[in-house]
């Protein structure tokens, strides 16, 4: 499939009553946006806001889900996002009538004019303070790191193989606003995951032709290499642990000498949404090197 635009929105339809969101971070957002009482459907993975979501039928994962059942839900939309959700599945969909909103923000400006897209699409403009609140936080984020040496940071996304993100990312440009700089933003190394089955399952299938390009595979020598000032070791989509903070550890790399490895909430670097939010909050904090 040919490079998709960031946002996909469907044919002109009446402002949607009932959506179904495939993609976590828009189900958060929908409910944030006062338009939880219109989804009647999610995914598994769709677990904030926390307790708001409970009373939705899930349907399976974001890349097995039950299609048929959505089908015979009929809501007037489904949103889903490139990377996260399979051709197949959105084939299946839209050959049952039902409107399709592909997304896929790749920069944080793409987030807001995702969140501007979703309350103009739904007629629903009561958050319209909240959104240009966090407009605000991210023009003085983005200032505080603009005349600074930003640190290096090294963020894997997967282990076994080692995965981590290109600059052609959200997540890449989410540390870059945030005051950091991706050590692998520019690393053109790309190769098929061929002996690895979970990571080929994460790959194939989806709406994505050059996955292993955006998110290539690195080893620990690429690492050292790299010489990171910062390590982020996610909790998603692979869930790092304290046994991974010692393996970093052990690398002749200024993150492991000056105790900059860090376990972070995953949500937090790769939800597109007003997730963000949050993520100003927590992120440029990580980013501030000690002094001396």
């Amino acid at each position: 499939m040919s490079a998709q635009p960031v946002s996909l929105l469907p044919p002109e339809i009446a402002p949607p009553t009932s959506v179904v969101s495939l993609v976590p971070s828009v189900t958060e957002s929908l409910f944030d946006l006062n338009l939880g009482d219109r989804v009647i459907g999610r995914t598994d993975y769709c677990v904030y806001p926390n307790g708001q979501v409970d009373h939705v039928p899930s349907f399976g994962g974001t890349r097995n889900p039950d299609v048929s059942q959505l089908i015979r839900l009929n809501p007037d939309l489904v949103i889903v996002n490139q990377e996260e959700n399979r051709q197949e599945d959105v084939e299946a969909l839209k050959g049952a009538g039902i409107p399709i909103w592909v997304t896929f923000p790749k920069t944080v400006p793409d987030v807001f004019n995702l969140l501007w897209n979703m309350m103009e699409l739904f007629d629903e403009t009561s958050m319209v303070p909240r959104v240009r609140l966090i407009e605000y936080t991210y023009d003085w984020v983005r200032g505080m790191s603009a005349e600074s040496e930003l640190p290096r940071v090294f963020v894997p996304i997967w282990y076994d193989p080692i995965m981590t993100a290109s600059g052609d990312t959200y997540l890449s440009n989410l540390l870059r606003v945030c005051g950091g700089e991706n050590v692998f933003a520019d690393y053109l190394h790309s190769r098929r995951l061929e002996t690895d089955a979970t990571a080929r399952n994460e790959s194939e299938g989806t709406l994505v032709t050059e996955y292993d390009k955006r998110y290539p595979v690195v080893n620990l020598e690429d690492i050292q290499q790299a010489q990171p000032d910062i390590i982020f070791l996610p909790s998603e989509p692979y869930e790092f642990s304290e046994s991974h903070v010692r393996l970093f550890e052990k690398l002749d790399i200024p993150a492991a000498r000056n105790r900059q490895i860090h376990l972070v909430d995953g949500s937090l670097l790769t939800w597109h949404g007003t997730r963000i939010a949050y993520a100003f909050e927590t992120i440029p904090a990580l980013l501030r090197l000690p002094r001396g």
